[in-house]
Order: structure tokens, then C-alpha cells, then sequence
């Protein structure tokens, strides 16, 4: 017997989306029920803990240069347009849509009504259809999950088809190669083709909530991490995967509000998400105790390796891709906040992995360099995050999450930068990467020192601590911090070579200063006013 919502029969309901074809819709299964359809199916095995392993094919991460947006009356005049944001026309999305509904006509699918925003002023419902059970089961785990009545009655603002069997053609759909990730504002439409890294799923909806919410809303969108502690009191931390936003938002002395996407209100701080997506890679219950707890059944892991008994997993083990992952439901995590919002922040911290080892460990912010660093976005990309990305490779993403951004970066730097001063908020830069030399001659950054030096901002304990200036990023840095090596803040004398420093510190500084030229046309005189001073590097 067909279901109904309502008057209208569950499979009428793919109509919007002119998916009336397919073979069979499973509706809204719960994760017990996905599990077992992945199993069934051979695509994944469960691990000793209970969690679900699958792995994602050919693409193990995001695919940025395949990325589009559809330019219509609604883009055309507002979105940034250029390599990040590249255009594709109405009637080439309208030949992938209608490829697409042909490709999946006669197959099964899942198909998941859910939400993006904890704050239900500013949540999309959204209908996710997909050819992989696992992928429903990630939108269950990272997507707002909506109760019976609210399935029974919500209509979706949204749609995302998944696709990963089908396979684009570049010069009849407007785009790069066999895979796709388009995004179709007039339509509400976003289509995931020839990947089947989830991420890719979450990210599309990151995208559509970084247009709407600023334009429509006044809401500053941000790609961070946040959590609070007994007093309500927020912390946010900025940064690119890999750079430690999951790891250092869940902390066992704060509650998790959320891992990765947030909107800042007039009130506080939302998360878009219901759920964690954490790297893996090197995985310990000693290190990361809160995220190794949580994988356990309902909890999707992508792309690991296993012991010989195939079934517990070997998270050193980096065969398939450094990018392994796990997707799990927020309530995984112990006291996380529900529903998760916050207040305004109290500490904003920029989370960056210097690969060149010039930044201090940790240093304190004024309004004018929040805003540059924040624009600048400097980090180093971590090994398998995207495809072709093997070692940490320099980069510059605007506002620490560049991919996502229709709007032009300046637009969202002005909003923190009126947030900040509105809330008086302390502001920190925190250097996870290389100390004693750059990457392939010093050592990561101990997450301990990290994890101490950040418990100390947090509490107050560095307002009165003395500081000194850096010479070229003029960034005060605390001349000592209680748990963190005393050596560790003379970060020049951590490389025994102070010439080399140097000149390190002169390249990474004149690479901020190149890559800043891109917004000094946009950018506010406060906002330049953050720069490093650069210099000619001597050669003798």
C-alpha cells in the first residue's frame, strides 16, 4: 500500500524534483534500517564498536575545482563570482537535472527530510534523495533529524540528489569532469553527481545557509566549531579541516554545541548541524577520548583501514586516504547542548597549522587583525582533505572556509567585525602546526600545550599575563602559560637558527601580503591595519 502525507501519496512527493521514476523510495528509514540495508547490499561491514564502515569510492574527499553555481537573476549580481564560485548556466543544470532523474529512473533510492539549523527561526527543511543507504544515514547523523509530526506535515525548502553512479558529461553539463556538485539557487536544487564522498552533501547545504543567511537575515554564517561551559559561557573556533576545530571544541570540561558550521544572530550562536563529521587519522581513546567514545553503532565511518580481524579498525592505517572520517549524531557526545545554541562568544579563536613554524603557539588580537587573519585564512591544507592533497600544503582560505562562500569575503570579515565590537569578545590566533622549524624539520604542535594554553584564555588566566610583540606580525604573545613549555613561546629561538627564522618569517609574511591583494580594493582600513610587516629578505 502506498503511504501518504496527508493528501499526498510519499512517492508523488519526488515529483518537485521529477523523480516520480525511480524504482523504490525508501522513506525516512531509521539507522537501524539503513545499516542493514548497506549490509545488505555488500557495501560496508560493522566495526567491533557497532559502527558502520563503507567506503566512498574514487573520491575520498571534497572535489573544490568541480564545484558550480547556477547563475540566474537571484546569483548573477550578489555571488563573488570567479575559480571558487564558478558559474553554470540555468539550461546546462537543467540538462544535468533531467540526465540525472533518467539516470536514477527505475533504481532505488532513500530519501531523508530533515533540517539545517538549530535555531528555528533560521532552519531549511530539506529532502535528501540518494542512491546509497550510507548516505542517508550521514544526513541522519549531520543533518537537523525532524520528528514523525514534523516529517508528517513540513514540505522541504530544499532538495539534494546524491548520484555517485551517475557519471557527467563536461561538455553537454557545463562542467569539469565525470563528477559534479551543483548548486541551483531558483530552483533550490543542489545536485551531487559522480562522488560519493559525503561530505560533498553536507558542504552543498553549508553553501546555500552562507548566501541566505547574510543576505536574507543578517546572519554572519561561519565555518567553526563552538562549545560553552557551566556558565553559559561561549567559545568559537575558527579553521580548515584538519586544523583541530573538531578535536578542540570537544572537550570533556565544556558542553559541544556543534563541530563545524555555525550562524551568529543577535542573540547568539546556532548550529546548522545535528551531528560531527571528525577526522580519524591516528584516532586514540587517550587523545581524542570524547570522539573515540562516540564511534559506536549509528556512527559512520568512511574510509579506514582494520586489524587482520577485519572488523576493528586501524585508524593509523591511511591506505585508501589520510581523509578518513566519521560521521555521528551529536547526542554521541556527552552533555552536548540541546537544542545547540548558544549565547554571543566570549573568546573567538583562529585555528591555523603553520607548516612554516613562524607563528607563535598562541597570540592575542586586536579588532583590526581579527579581520585580516580572518580574511587571510592562512593554514596549511592537511593531507587527503581534498583530492590530490598528499602533505600539508600551504594555503590561503578566505574566512577559514573559502569553498563555501557565494559572497564576496569582505562581506562576511564587516559582520565579525561588528560582532566583535557589539560583544566585547577577547580574540586569539593559535598555531597547531609546526614549531622548531618548518614541516619536514620541527614537530607538530603537542595538543596538550594546545589544549592548555586555550583552558587558560578561556579562563582569564593570560588578561594580565605580559606579552611581547612580534617583530613581523606584530602579534602579542603571552610570555609564558601554565602546562605549556616555557620555551615554546620564543618560537624563534625553538629553531636554533635565528637567521633562518628569519627569513622564514619574511616569506610566510610576504605571502600573506600577496594573497591579501585580492581584498584591498574591498577592505577597510582597520582590516589592512592587521598586516605583517614585510620587508626585503637579505640574501647574504
Amino acid at each position: 500500500m502506498m503511504k501518504h502525507v496527508g493528501n499526498t501519496p510519499f512517492d508523488a512527493r519526488l515529483d518537485a524534483v521529477g523523480l516520480q521514476g525511480v524504482g523504490r523510495a525508501h522513506w525516512n528509514l531509521p539507522p537501524a534500517k539503513l545499516i542493514l540495508q548497506t549490509l545488505l547490499r555488500g557495501e560496508g561491514v560493522l566495526t567491533d564498536q557497532g559502527a558502520l564502515a563503507i567506503e566512498t569510492g574514487e573520491f575520498t574527499g571534497r572535489s573544490p575545482k568541480d564545484r558550480f553555481l547556477v547563475e540566474d537573476e537571484i546569483t548573477a549580481n550578489r555571488v563573488d563570482w570567479g575559480s571558487i564560485n564558478q558559474p553554470m548556466s540555468s539550461e546546462a543544470f537543467q540538462t544535468l537535472l533531467q540526465d540525472v532523474q533518467r539516470h536514477l529512473k527505475g533504481r532505488s533510492v532513500f530519501v531523508k527530510d530533515a533540517a539545517v539549523g538549530a535555531d528555528e527561526r533560521y532552519r531549511i527543511p530539506v529532502r535528501v534523495v540518494a542512491e546509497k543507504a550510507w548516505s542517508s544515514l550521514f544526513v541522519d547523523n549531520m543533518f537537523i533529524r525532524l520528528t514523525d509530526q514534523e516529517r508528517w506535515v513540513a514540505e522541504p525548502d530544499w532538495h539534494v540528489i546524491c548520484a555517485p553512479s551517475f557519471k557527467a558529461v563536461p561538455a553537454k553539463h557545463g562542467c569539469r569532469q565525470s563528477n559534479v556538485s551543483a548548486i541551483d539557487f531558483g530552483r533550490k536544487i543542489i545536485i551531487v553527481a559522480g562522488s560519493g564522498y559525503t561530505g560533498e552533501i553536507k558542504k552543498g547545504m553549508f553553501s546555500v545557509m552562507n548566501f541566505i543567511l547574510p543576505v536574507q537575515h543578517d546572519v554572519l554564517p561561519m565555518h567553526c566549531s563552538s562549545n560553552q561551559d557551566e556558565q553559559g559561557n561561549v567559545a568559537v573556533f575558527f579553521g580548515l579541516s584538519g586544523t583541530g576545530k573538531t578535536t578542540l571544541s570537544s572537550d570533556p570540561n565544556r558542553a559541544l554545541i556543534g563541530d563545524d558550521e555555525h550562524g551568529w544572530t543577535e542573540e547568539g550562536v546556532f548550529n546548522m548541524e545535528g551531528g560531527c563529521y571528525a577526522k580519524t587519522i591516528d584516532l586514540s581513546p587517550e587523545g581524542e577520548p570524547e570522539i573515540h567514545q562516540a564511534i559506536r553503532f549509528g556512527a559512520l565511518l568512511e574510509n579506514i583501514g582494520f586489524e587482520e580481524d577485519c572488523v576493528t579498525p586501524n585508524y593509523a592505517d591511511d591506505s585508501i586516504t589520510p581523509n578518513t572520517r566519521v560521521s555521528y549524531p551529536i547526542f554521541h557526545i556527552p552533555g552536548a547542548v540541546t537544542p545547540s545554541v548558544g549565547g554571543h562568544p566570549t573568546d573567538i579563536f583562529f585555528l591555523t597549522c603553520d607548516a612554516f613554524g613562524v607563528l607563535p603557539p598562541l597570540s592575542r588580537l586586536d579588532k583590526g587583525q581579527a579581520m585580516y587573519h580572518f580574511l587571510s585564512g592562512y593554514t596549511a591544507k592537511v593531507a587527503g582533505t581534498e583530492a590530490g592533497v598528499v602533505e600539508p600544503q600551504t594555503t590561503f582560505s578566505a574566512c577559514f572556509g573559502a569553498p563555501f562562500l557565494p559572497l564576496h569575503a569582505t562581506e562576511y570579515a564587516s559582520m565579525l567585525g561588528e560582532r566583535v565590537t557589539q560583544q566585547g569578545v577577547r580574540l586569539w590566533l593559535v598555531n597547531t602546526g609546526w614549531t622548531g622549524g618548518g614541516y619536514g624539520v620541527g614537530h607538530r604542535m603537542k595538543l596538550s600545550h594546545t589544549r592548555a594554553m586555550i583552558a587558560a584564555a578561556l579562563r582569564g588566566d593570560l588578561d594580565a599575563v605580559e606579552t611581547t610583540i612580534h617583530p613581523v606580525f606584530k602579534l602579542a604573545v603571552p610570555v609564558g602559560c601554565e602546562g605549556v613549555p616555557n620555551e615554546l613561546w620564543d618560537v624563534k629561538g625553538t629553531w636554533g637558527d635565528g637567521a633562518a627564522y628569519d627569513m622564514a618569517a619574511q616569506e610566510l609574511a610576504s605571502r600573506f601580503a600577496d594573497n591579501f591583494t585580492q581584498f584591498e580594493e574591498a577592505a577597510t582600513a582597520e582590516m589592512k591595519a592587521g598586516a605583517p610587516l614585510v620587508t626585503a629578505v637579505s640574501q647574504a
